[in-house]
């Protein structure tokens, strides 16, 4: 189980590795498929830095957690997401749904579901230092 959820946790990591590096490099193009759109260089800025910090940073814990066998660092990608999902449900509720809302929920609440149980599974450090 350990060797599927560490496999799992690395594709999932380049698969959000690689999304990050498109909104970095082309955010209007990547900002597009998620219903973002920018009225200036301003808002460029912003889809390019946050949303490619956010894939990255999930991505690399992802990566670092697997690679090192660590379940403390996948706690970091599954706090991401949860909250991503969590604004999805809410934004269903406040604002309704569109067509195709219901992939992203998913990928979202697969990803928190294996971060957690790999968080679990996986050994954790009792040091900082241990990363």
């Amino acid at each position: 189980m350990r060797l599927a959820l560490t496999a799992l946790i690395f594709v999932g990591g380049l698969f959000y590795i690689a999304m990050g590096m498109r909104f970095l490099i082309d955010p209007s193009g990547a900002g597009a498929g998620f219903g973002l759109s920018a009225i200036d260089s301003s808002g460029l800025a912003a889809i390019r830095a946050d949303i490619s910090a956010f894939f990255i940073v999930s991505a690399i814990c992802m990566l670092i957690g697997a690679w090192k066998r660590n379940g403390d660092l996948l706690l970091v990608p599954a706090g991401l997401f949860g909250i991503a999902l969590l604004g999805r449900i809410i934004s269903v509720f406040a604002d309704g749904t569109v067509e195709g809302f219901l992939p992203p929920m998913i990928i979202e609440a697969v990803t928190v579901t294996v971060m957690l149980v790999a968080s679990r599974v996986l050994p954790h450090r009792d040091h900082p230092t241990d990363i």
